[in-house]
């Protein structure tokens, strides 16, 4: 069994569904991709029951690929990986329910891309991210990270509302000049570590390497360029919103929930892992983008008349806690950014899927079109208001703990960085409940009158993502054991010292004051 390849059958798995679900029709199709995919979910639970919470790679798997070039197809897990895999297995089955009926009815009067085709580009994507998320060979990453690409680009063109191929051309172009980008970056680790000795794309040998400032800081830059486009980040954000304007609920919950936070992780697992010195060196520069991303991000999403452009938005000020936390090198702000990883992709989900909900019965994604929802369909409205809350980071739900770690980073960091973070928390509550007003309290409208609530169906796609709001918002240590080894053993390799505060036990003060007398 300690031989058995799991995390190769793991990312297998779906791709294998991918390739069959095409020969299967209709709801058959859709059955297999939900079997498939939870499948796929039941085997990373298996992976995270043998996984050890001290730390560092495991379950890992190296074979020689093309060995006078240094790759290996290398796959491991550690504690950051493992959170990914488990938000990518838990979301796409939850995607795949929730989008039962999203491509069967024509949208805006135009028709949609076939419902088996959505079911297998999406277990495609699957396939590919959990792939990025164990990889542990350079090369292997760059050629899956690229290659998620092809299954978004056609759930984006291929399904949602008129203007779809324009946002996907638009997402395309700007993944594929970041991963060109990135390429310049993958050449160069080669060149560096054929200088110093025999090439090797393997993590854990660039880890070793004494990169020279110079080249370490160029060769950052392109893989922070690439993974910003990819988060994203101001000032290389602008697909974001027209993606999610225009592509289906489900898809927005793959790109915004998953795929983006390839840019976050591939900052914590290369950025700092191989080039840390320049890391620390960019370190003022991209606390400023991060800022900018939390403030500029909530502006703009306050302004938004189209509701799933607003949820769109609220990611790009999220992305920057997350960028921000990564940056400040603690441990509190390296464990609120992967917490805040993992709670973005639950709330996040769950506003996008019930805002998806919304816009199917209205006809309409205009906040000006919608309003007096909750009289009539109270179950969508108070699923809407728990994922809007949680959104804005409430007390009670799981990413209020993340933004409150990153907040605590930040302000140890410096006093102004933590003050101009702190008005992106006060910015989300205006954005939220100012959206959940204008669509679901007033007058309700007559064409409202005939709308109907929540299915089962719809309420169960949602309910395991409402669940785990109030679950790990109530007990985040699950999430905090796999994280905090992690972090700490990063904040090591980078040389960065942060010695948790030293908290005098009661009974030892009082101890100490009866001795006195």
């Amino acid at each position: 069994m300690d031989d058995f390849p799991i995390l190769s059958v793991l990312v297998a798995l779906p791709l294998v569904g991918a390739l069959v679900v095409p020969f299967l029709k209709g709801a058959v199709a859709k059955q297999a991709g939900i079997g498939v995919s939870s499948a796929t979910l039941a085997l990373a639970v298996v992976v995270a029951a043998q996984y050890e919470l001290d730390g560092g790679m495991q379950l890992t798997e190296t074979y020689d690929w093309i060995p006078a070039f240094g790759v290996h197809f290398a796959l491991g897990v550690d504690g950051l990986g493992l959170l990914m895999v488990l938000l990518t297995a838990l979301l796409v089955p939850v995607v795949l329910l929730a989008s039962w009926r999203e491509t069967e009815t024509p949208v805006d009067g135009n028709e949609q891309g076939s419902p088996t085709a959505f079911v297998a580009w999406t277990l495609a994507l699957e396939s590919l991210s959990l792939a990025v998320f164990l990889a542990t060979d350079v090369f292997l990453f760059y050629l899956v990270f690229e290659a998620t690409l092809i299954p978004a680009y056609f759930l984006i063109g291929g399904f949602g509302r008129v203007g779809r191929s324009a946002a996907a051309l638009k997402f395309l172009m700007f993944q594929l000049a970041g991963g060109l980008i990135l390429l310049i970056g993958v050449i160069g680790l080669y060149v560096v570590s054929a200088q110093a000795g025999s090439p090797s794309y393997l993590l854990s040998d660039l880890m070793a390497l004494d990169i020279e400032t110079e080249a370490g800081r160029w060769l950052f830059a392109t893989f922070f360029i690439a993974f910003a486009i990819k988060a994203p980040l101001f000032p290389v954000h602008t697909w974001l919103a027209d993606t999610t304007g225009k592509a289906t609920p489900g898809t927005s919950v793959l790109l915004v929930c998953v795929l983006d936070k390839i840019g976050t992780f591939g900052m914590l697992r290369f950025c700092l892992g191989i080039f840390p010195e320049a890391s620390q060196w960019a370190t003022p520069l991209v606390i400023v983008l991060a800022l900018v991303s939390i403030v500029y991000g909530a502006f703009v999403a306050i302004g938004q008349d189209d509701v799933m452009r607003l949820i769109g938005l609220t990611s790009l000020s999220h992305f920057g806690f997350i960028v921000l936390g990564i940056f400040v090198f603690s441990t509190q702000g390296g464990t609120g950014s992967i917490l805040y990883m993992v709670n973005h992709g639950l709330g996040t989900a769950a506003l996008f899927l019930v805002a998806g909900y919304l816009v199917s019965r209205r006809g309409t994604a205009s906040i000006r079109e919608l309003g007096g929802q909750e009289k009539v369909t109270p179950v969508l409205a108070g699923l809407l208001l728990v994922a809007g809350l949680a959104t804005l980071g409430l007390p009670g739900l799981s990413p209020f703990i993340s933004e409150f770690l990153v907040i605590i980073a930040a302000f140890q960091y410096a006093w102004y960085v933590g003050a101009v973070a702190v008005t992106g928390i006060v910015l989300a509550a205006i954005y939220v409940l100012w959206m959940y007003q204008r669509t679901m309290t007033g007058p309700t409208a007559d064409v409202v009158t005939r709308d109907q609530d929540l299915g089962v169906r719809e309420i169960a796609a949602v309910a395991p993502l409402v669940a785990a709001l109030v679950f790990f918002g109530f007990y985040p240590i699950p999430l905090m054991d796999a994280a905090d080894p992690y972090v700490g053993d990063l904040l090591s390799h980078v040389g960065v010292t942060d010695d948790p505060p030293e908290v005098t036990a009661p009974a030892a003060a009082e101890t100490a004051e009866e001795g006195e007398y």
